[in-house]
């Protein structure tokens, strides 16, 4: 797309208001939907991790908020990191959303990022492989929950680590979708599976807070 996925989204209007200490609300306006994005810490930081959610919305990720509670995690004055929580346009549209993804980690790209993770639920697992794949050397990581396998086939090409969190009582995805994603991952796939956790992983929330930081922050702090 001539520009650059920002330009791709052919905005009509913006509004970008701070509704609090290191949290800002973005409104993109476009004639295909409202992309909205909850941005944690600098916005000039070095490096960016993007959320997204499943496939009908959302802005707080599975396990009971865990979106929040990364951009409070990572996201802490001087850390060097900014999260951005991506409301999609167009709930379960693959394109339309990768899209949507690569238009937040583009914003961030201008104002001072040089690396990102993205992340993803469910239907957003997969857009969260295929934004990392159109990232090339840019993506430094991914993080899947409970994700679907469907839109994932490209994830031979991933350069970047990929670590893919799924519960064995997923009552919607079993967990061989994440098994085969990250069997196939072209950086690198780590699956844990949360035992006794559901498709919203509620049971695993305490596990993905202390892991999920760790490893995000491990990631970019590698050489890209």
């Amino acid at each position: 797309m001539p520009g650059g996925p920002l330009e791709g989204l052919e905005a009509i209007g913006r509004q970008d208001v701070a509704v609090g200490p290191g949290l800002a609300h973005l409104e993109i306006f476009t004639l295909k939907g409202l992309l909205t994005l909850l941005w944690h810490g600098d916005r000039d930081a070095e490096a960016v991790v993007v959320l997204g959610g499943g496939a009908m919305g959302g802005l707080l990720g599975p396990a009971d908020g865990l979106y929040p509670f990364l951009g409070s995690e990572l996201a802490a004055p001087g850390s060097g990191v900014g999260v951005v929580r991506v409301g999609w346009r167009r709930p379960n549209d693959l394109d339309r959303c990768t899209h949507d993804l690569l238009a937040a980690v583009d914003l961030a790209s201008r104002s001072g990022a040089r690396r990102a993770v993205t992340g993803g639920h469910s239907f957003g697992g997969a857009v969260a492989v295929r934004a990392g794949v159109a990232l090339g050397d840019l993506c430094a990581g991914v993080v899947t929950f409970a994700t679907q396998s469907a839109g994932c086939e490209v994830v031979p090409s991933l350069t970047a680590p990929l670590l893919a969190f799924h519960g064995d009582r997923d009552e919607l995805l079993p967990p061989a979708c994440s098994e085969l994603v990250a069997e196939h991952a072209g950086g690198g796939g780590d699956l844990r599976v949360c035992e006794g956790a559901g498709h919203l992983l509620l049971e695993a929330d305490a596990r993905l807070r202390d892991e999920v930081p760790a490893w995000v922050r491990a990631r970019l702090a590698e050489n890209p």
